[in-house]
């Protein structure tokens, strides 16, 4: 594990969630204030907003990308192609490893939307099962990606 890998855990560990981890280890390279990485983030977590849509680990991955790579208000409209290539390869590079980039793939039957789903998560352990693998490879990724 990197530098990078090990603070993303811990901050996962300690009950941010999964796009958190990702976008808050990479706050300073972005020049964003901590607090305001985990804000931005925090409704991405489980899928957004527990809706086990994409991935937030990946949602937070994408968050970088588009810091890194995308078009703001200078950057001229292939910054917005580069982004949206970045995150095709990070999408593509996750699903290899993991399967899928949805949330409710890679957590299989347990629905976080209900209490009996978050009961599930935490006995069957999937956090360092299924998670945790996630984050990981996310910030694998992140760290071969070259910023802008």
């Amino acid at each position: 594990m990197t530098n990078r890998s090990d603070a993303a855990m811990e901050k996962f560990k300690s009950g941010y969630n999964c796009a958190q981890a990702v976008f808050y280890v990479f706050h300073e390279e972005l020049g964003i204030p901590e607090d305001t990485a985990l804000k931005v983030a925090c409704g991405l977590g489980a899928g957004m907003g527990r809706k086990q849509e994409v991935c937030g680990a990946v949602t937070g991955g994408i968050l970088v990308l588009g810091m890194r790579h995308g078009r703001g208000s200078k950057e001229e409209r292939t910054a917005q192609d580069s982004a949206y290539t970045k995150t095709r390869e990070l999408m593509e590079f996750f699903a290899g490893k993991h399967g899928s980039c949805s949330c409710k793939d890679l957590l299989k039957d347990c629905d976080l939307s209900t209490v009996t789903g978050l009961l599930q998560f935490k006995a069957t352990g999937l956090l360092k099962k299924v998670c945790m693998p996630c984050v990981e490879t996310v910030i694998q990724f992140l760290e071969a990606d070259k910023p802008q």
